[in-house]
């Protein structure tokens, strides 16, 4: 199958599932109704509860949902073979994702915008909250930490990124202000944000920036304590002032980046070396865990992501309008999240083909994505993960006339400044993680609440965690071999909750998420007992020890759900 018919035939399907969710699954099974008045309006306060129109916070939450992860999953589960990541991804997405990330985003905003954490104890247990706290703090943890790696490394790979990125947020400060309190046409000051964006990459392609070492320090551990105190400086902030903003321009990048590669796909479907390279179906890659569970772990952003969920119940059900919005924001988001994922594959087993430089040797068709993928191992690392993506666009890019390095720039900002967002949304939404925390183990005092406080023990635990190995800010990869499965864990309880939630709405509306529940707790904890056994059988105790306590939680929960669910009304 060539690559774009592919694309034509996944962005169709997702076009009807769409029209699927907009028609019946949100006035039919979640009764949306815009008289009912959001957390946004009740609370509203300027800086966390904001009404927001459907486009700015489709913005915000797409691109922090996103980050890297719809790149970084398909870019390596594609060594199993295109056919079974294009299956996942668009299956996942429109069958469990979509309605994962719907559901938390309007159980959240009917419970005064509480993240899932906390409504927990609503719809399963009082225990369970407790323990869906600890789960959900370790991700986030892990997520803070780990991302200030990523961007520095995505610094060091494309040193030219580094000035459009930073330059992103005066850009996006004048458009917030721009918008909120000069009344600016939203689409016309966005336009206008986008094109000083774009300049900025131009900018950053004749001065790339690399870190020299500071006091011992090398580049990567440097880097991570910047985008640290950034991260803790923008969660404090108002979300008109800079969170906003920037996920709304990095909105349009998106749709930028992705009309530059379909572009590409048409321009290069002309060229008849321009092909799917990498194998349909690949069972067994050298040195790779089995295709069952792991695919349906290693893609997680892309198809269904426990992540989102607390992005939902977290910074988007405090800006949501009305509710029919919700569809547009959570199952929309979902479904461009796919449509992304779709792009990833695509680039990865067809636009590496049309050339790969390896050590200034040209490699073209399978040689390139064999070399690329010759083994787990070798796609498994970061910058082989990104380099897939990003050189396959850039190869697809330059054949519609954009010179292949300034390609590389655009696709290498494109990826830094998602993953900018995860952070700064990651560390936000900890925040309130810590103050729900606090208030549920009935921690009184205004230091418990106070904005600043929490952030800070949010950053400093992720700070420790980061450079608890040495001074490069790596300490995170020590438990990033857990976090495909805590992630997914996540999604599993998220979805537990979710039809719990429609179980009290009698009827079978329950089936909708009920089914992709049941799915979702086999893989992950069949995933989970599978890297128990790898992790004693190479004496890694931490690890053994934190996955064993996940196992427990999951079990716990799980049962708890299932005793709620069969309980009477």
């Amino acid at each position: 199958m060539k690559p774009l018919i592919l694309l034509v035939l996944v962005f169709l399907g997702y076009i009807l599932m769409y029209r699927l969710y907009k028609k019946i699954i949100g006035p039919l099974i979640f009764q949306l109704n815009d008289k009912n008045i959001t957390p946004a309006h009740r609370f509203k306060d300027g800086k966390d509860f904001v009404p927001t129109l459907k486009e700015i916070i489709f913005g915000h939450h797409f691109t922090s949902i996103a980050g890297t992860g719809p790149i970084v999953g398909p870019a390596i589960a594609v060594i199993w073979g295109w056919l079974p990541a294009i299956i996942w991804v668009f299956v996942g997405s429109t069958v469990m994702g979509a309605i994962h990330d719907l559901g938390a985003l309007i159980i959240s905003m009917r419970n005064d915008g509480k993240s899932i954490s906390d409504y927990t104890s609503k719809y399963v247990s009082n225990k369970s909250k407790l323990l869906f706290f600890v789960i959900v703090f370790i991700e986030l943890w892990m997520v803070i930490a780990i991302f200030g790696l990523i961007i520095a490394v995505i610094f060091k790979l494309f040193p030219a990124s580094v000035l459009p990125v930073w330059l992103e947020i005066p850009i996006a400060v004048s458009l917030g202000y721009a918008i909120y309190k000069k009344g600016v046409n939203v689409l016309l000051a966005s336009i206008i944000a986008l094109f000083f964006m774009y300049a900025t990459i131009v900018l950053g392609y004749y001065f790339p920036i690399e870190l020299p070492q500071v006091l011992g320090i090398p580049p990567t551990g440097v880097w991570t304590i910047i985008l640290l105190i950034y991260a803790f400086i923008a969660s404090v902030l108002p979300v008109t002032t800079l969170l906003q903003p920037r996920d709304f321009i990095n909105s349009h990048e998106l749709i930028v980046a992705l009309l530059l590669i379909f572009i590409g796909i048409i321009a290069s479907s002309f060229i008849p070396e321009f092909q799917f390279v990498g194998e349909v179906y690949n069972p067994h890659p050298e040195g790779s865990p089995p295709l069952f569970p792991f695919l349906f772990i290693t893609i997680a952003c892309g198809a269904i992501s426990g992540f989102h969920a607390l992005v939902s119940s977290g910074t988007s059900s405090k800006q949501v309008n009305k509710e029919t919005d919700t569809i547009f924001v959570g199952a929309g988001s979902m479904m461009m999240e796919g449509l992304l994922a779709t792009f990833v594959i695509i680039a990865a087993v067809a636009g590496i083909g049309l050339g790969l430089d390896v050590n200034g040797h040209i490699l073209t068709g399978t040689a390139a994505f064999t070399h690329h993928y010759s083994s787990w191992q070798a796609a498994g690392g970061l910058s082989s993960k990104l380099g897939a993506f990003i050189y396959g666009s850039a190869n697809m890019i330059s054949n519609i006339g954009i010179p292949k390095t300034i390609a590389i720039v655009i696709m290498g900002v494109f990826v830094a400044s998602f993953a900018g967002t995860t952070l700064d949304t990651a560390t936000r939404i900890q925040r309130y993680i810590i103050t729900e925390l606090f208030a549920s183990a009935n921690i009184k005092g205004k230091w418990a609440k106070n904005a600043y406080i929490t952030t800070f023990l949010a950053i400093i635990t992720a700070m420790l965690l980061a450079f608890v190995s040495g001074a490069d800010g790596k300490g995170a990869l020590k438990l990033w071999p857990l976090f495909g499965a805590i992630n997914q864990t996540l999604a599993a309880l998220s979805l537990i909750v979710i039809t719990n939630y429609l179980r009290l709405k009698g009827g079978l509306k329950w089936l909708w998420s009920g089914i992709p529940a049941i799915f979702m707790i086999v893989m992950t904890l069949w995933a989970l007992i599978l890297n128990q056994f790898k992790f004693l059988s190479k004496n890694n105790y931490l690890l053994s020890l934190i996955n064993i306590i996940i196992i427990i939680i999951v079990v716990w929960i799980v049962t708890e759900g299932t005793l709620r669910f069969f309980k009477k009304k």
